[in-house]
């Protein structure tokens, strides 16, 4: 008997880094030792306060039930006290945050809470391909907004007030930007408040990363009048090293948020309530933890930027986040290329961008999540395959 799956599939593909997995575990199981430089899965713990809390509320016979839809108030009061804390935002905990199991959901949610068939999406190129992928799924119609360096990876809100918006209804947005490092001033975020007031287009910002190498995190809502405009996505997978705990939040004010939620509910019971306690925990994390993390995370960031001088890439070492983002030499048609090549002659894989869109085929992403150890024997199998002594 064959059924056939929805015809919806046949407009997304298996995600990139699920089908890469496989062949490096291929190349693994038939005795090749590949390093793993791809992908973005923090290899630090989170803190130990957070893992205690963990077993601790997990040894608790009760707390095993189904839990709330928007999360225990302790929660949402402690998401509501780190935005106060980390980026000078007030939000109301009772109806402007909503507790997410990790924020690729909220993404999800998000889109099939607003897009339909007939709509369109503006979609950052380079840029996480979840945004792409979601939107398809609804039925609405992608329309890239190309990113360049020249542009210090930010969008040109002029020209794209040129084009025809009005189908138009929401924007992705990520800075600090994945997969390029870039951060947004506070002019361009206000520019882009007006930009989507003009032409009534709900921004999100999906902001994981504002803390990884960051001496000054920001936050989209700390721009006035931008909470009349966006929503914010954020997560622990990245800052706090939790990214299998799947935790995140959807932040705004409850009237963008509410359709969310209404989708929400039908999808999921809740989060399990000892992670909701824990992640209570890492929320109250001290600056000194953060900046132990950000001096191991400098550390490996030095040694990615030895790898990328051996393969003569070119890179700004200011770029923010736990990749390192890096322009191939001529010698190499897209960044593919490059990645076969290091992969098959020294057993290293590293990200080429153009799994980010067309707008990165010139460029790889090395993540930061390994240790040192790993980022030096990756510098000897290189260096050894492109016959430098």
């Amino acid at each position: 008997m064959t059924i056939k799956p929805a015809s919806r599939m046949n407009l997304v593909q298996e995600y990139y880094f699920s089908t890469k997995l496989k062949q490096i575990a291929e190349m693994r199981n038939s005795g090749i030792d590949v390093l793993n430089l791809g992908i973005g899965s923090p290899d630090l713990p989170p803190s130990a306060n957070t893992i205690e809390a963990l077993a601790t509320t997990a040894q608790n016979p009760k707390n095993h039930a189904y839990q709330s839809y928007v999360g225990i108030p302790p929660l949402r009061e402690a998401m509501a006290s780190f935005y106060q804390n980390a980026y000078g935002v007030k939000l109301n905990p009772v109806n402007e945050i909503l507790p997410l199991i990790g924020s690729k959901e909220g993404i999800m949610h998000i889109s099939m809470a607003y897009l339909e068939a007939g709509d369109e999406v503006l979609v950052p190129n380079p840029g996480y391909p979840t945004y792409r992928a979601a939107s398809l799924l609804t039925g609405a119609t992608v329309v890239d907004y190309d990113l360049s360096e020249a542009n210090a990876w930010l969008p040109d809100l002029k020209e794209l007030a040129k084009k025809d918006l009005t189908k138009v209804k929401l924007m992705w947005v990520n800075y600090p930007h994945m997969p390029t490092g870039a951060k947004a001033t506070k002019s361009f975020f206000e520019e882009l408040r007006d930009f989507a007031s003009a032409h009534e287009i709900l921004i999100v910002n999906d902001n994981p990363y504002s803390f990884i190498l960051n001496d000054n995190p920001k936050s989209i809502l700390s721009v006035e009048g931008m909470k009349e405009v966006a929503m914010e996505l954020n997560s622990l997978s990245k800052s706090h090293n939790m990214a299998g705990w799947r935790i995140g939040m959807l932040v705004g004010k409850a009237e963008f948020i509410n359709p969310v939620l209404r989708f929400k509910s039908n999808m999921d019971s809740g989060m399990f309530l000892p992670l909701q306690m824990a992640a209570v925990t890492a929320l109250q994390n001290d600056k000194s933890w953060f900046d132990e993390l950000n001096k191991t995370y400098r550390t490996r960031q030095q040694k990615v930027f030895e790898i990328m001088k051996l393969l003569d890439c070119q890179y700004d070492e200011n770029q923010l986040g736990m990749f390192v983002w890096a322009k191939i030499p001529p010698k190499f048609t897209t960044g593919y290329e490059l990645s076969d090549e290091i992969l098959e002659r020294a057993a290293v894989f590293i990200t080429p961008g153009g799994i980010f869109g067309t707008a990165g085929n010139g460029y790889v992403r090395t993540s930061l999540c390994a240790e040192v150890s790993v980022f030096e024997e990756s510098i000897l199998r290189i260096r050894k395959a492109l016959g430098i002594c």
